[in-house]
């Protein structure tokens, strides 16, 4: 393919910069807004030209020396090039221009990102994937190979202390996850593969393992079947297959937001849709008459019920949100969103909507499906009142957010 020389503009949602040559947009990994580069074009998709980056001509200030030395060739970190203070600012460019891409003027809703202190080691949870050595690392930057890695700079100490103690015969698996609860110490393996037996597994560490077969079976090698981490003061319980933020020092930041942007009144019911294991409704029942969760994962709903059981006015509804939301047929004074990276369907907006909350707080991992989503909830009567990043993914392109909307012509 050609090669050319390219001006960088701005930074996309998926991490790479992009410039334009003769009219057409040029996506290039690793490329920082203001630089000059060399780019070997390698192909086109959707009438947009991708490229790989060949040489930076002039460099941006905030251009740094990454510190791994898989970075450029290992797709678990994007931005490890880019000093930290910049990577929150394009964070919040990103976010801005989604905004403006559907005609909204968010500028004076969002507030500056919150990042980390120390922006390394802060995961509790990694996918490992296993080559064909059986060996384990990431996925590739631009391809489905497995980059082979010995140790992760993201991954919290508890993780490194498992990846170091691990000894297993890899064949047949295809992915390896471990997890942590970094303020209970408590630690997981989970080992996925095709075949039907059970792989053997060698740790001198009290942990639990599972076997994660390919029909979705799970056996408990050792330990059990679940850790627990503290939130907020409280202790979850949280299943090998079930949902918890990777990041437990800013899912803090996260939670105390949600709780100021729903100022809970001790009279007031609560919808908490996509509640996992209950980390927001469970957080929320001492300072609401009642909650109400919904989950679809039968994982994180056995879990969301064993962690609520000191909580006599929290119960739970196992299903799809737009399955079960509709069928409650009741309305609620406030309510929780937190999607998939898909965002929420057409008809469970219109769901919540005839819930007649007078707040929703929707907490999202995607910033082009949340802007969509606002744009909607504006056509169902629920303005945007504010919106706050969270820098939950450092050395990433990822971006929580959290966002408070109100109903029209209500004050509350």
């Amino acid at each position: 393919m050609s090669e050319i020389t390219l001006h960088l503009e701005h930074l996309a949602y998926g991490g790479n910069a992009v410039g334009h040559h003769q009219g057409r947009a040029v996506f290039v990994p690793l490329g920082i807004p203001g630089e000059t580069v060399r780019v070997e074009v390698l192909g086109e998709r959707q009438g947009q030209l991708h490229g790989r980056l060949l040489e930076v001509l002039s460099p941006a200030p905030e251009r740094v020396e990454p510190p791994c030395p898989y970075f450029g060739d290992c797709g678990g970190c994007h931005w490890q090039h880019i000093d930290y203070a910049a990577q929150l600012r394009f964070k919040g460019e990103i976010l801005a221009y989604q905004f403006a891409r559907l005609g909204q003027d968010g500028m004076g809703l969002l507030r500056p990102v919150l990042g980390m202190a120390e922006p390394w080691a802060y995961r509790n949870h990694v996918q490992l994937a296993v080559d064909a050595a059986g060996r384990l690392g990431y996925q590739a930057l631009r391809s489905h190979d497995v980059v082979p890695v010995e140790r992760c700079l993201v991954t919290a100490p508890l993780l490194d202390e498992l990846w170091e103690a691990l000894d297993l015969e890899a064949a047949g698996l295809w992915r390896v996850s471990l997890r942590a609860g970094l303020h209970t110490g408590e630690q997981m393996i989970i080992l996925e593969g095709d075949d039907e037996a059970i792989p053997a597994l060698t740790t001198e560490l009290p942990v639990s393992c599972l076997y994660q077969c390919a029909d979705g079976e799970v056996i408990v090698m050792a330990g059990n079947s679940f850790f627990h981490e503290r939130l907020g003061g409280r202790l979850y319980r949280i299943s090998g297959p079930s949902f918890f933020q990777v990041n437990t020092l800013q899912a803090e930041r996260l939670l105390q937001c949600v709780l100021a942007y729903l100022a809970p009144e001790p009279q007031e019911t609560l919808l908490d849709a996509y509640c996992g294991v209950g980390t927001f409704a469970l957080a929320l029942a001492p300072h609401v008459a009642e909650v109400v969760g919904i989950e679809a994962s039968p994982w994180a709903l056995q879990d969301a019920q064993a962690n609520a059981a000191d909580c006599a006015n929290v119960t739970f509804h196992q299903g799809a949100v737009e399955r079960v939301l509709p069928r409650l047929k009741r309305r609620f004074d406030a309510v929780i969103l937190d999607p998939p990276r898909a965002g929420c369907a057409p008809v469970v907006l219109q769901a919540v909507a005839a819930c007649e909350p007078r707040r929703i707080v929707y907490v999202s991992c995607d910033p082009a499906t949340l802007a969509r989503d606002i744009v909607r909830l504006a056509e169902l009567g629920f303005r945007t009142a504010e919106i706050q990043p969270i820098d939950l993914f450092p050395q990433t392109f990822h971006l929580e957010c959290v966002a408070l909307l109100r109903r029209e012509g209500r004050a509350h």
